[in-house]
């Protein structure tokens, strides 16, 4: 039987960096880690752009 608060996926690292408490962390690591996800909100940013072009690439070659 699973556990209540088990991850939805496993090795779902986005909810494990949910879950994780905050609070043991100095300044230095907090600053390391919110620059961290800026990073990779950039990083899925340009993901999601790319497969939004992508996608209407493709439409626009399915509608001729």
């Amino acid at each position: 039987m699973e556990s209540d608060d088990a991850p939805s996926r496993p090795n779902d690292a986005l909810t494990e960096l949910l879950r994780q408490d905050l609070d043991p962390l100095s300044v230095a690591e907090l600053d390391a880690r919110l620059d961290a996800l800026e990073g990779e909100i950039v990083r899925t940013r340009l993901a999601r752009e790319r497969s939004v072009n992508h996608r209407a690439t493709a439409d626009a070659l399915f509608r001729r």
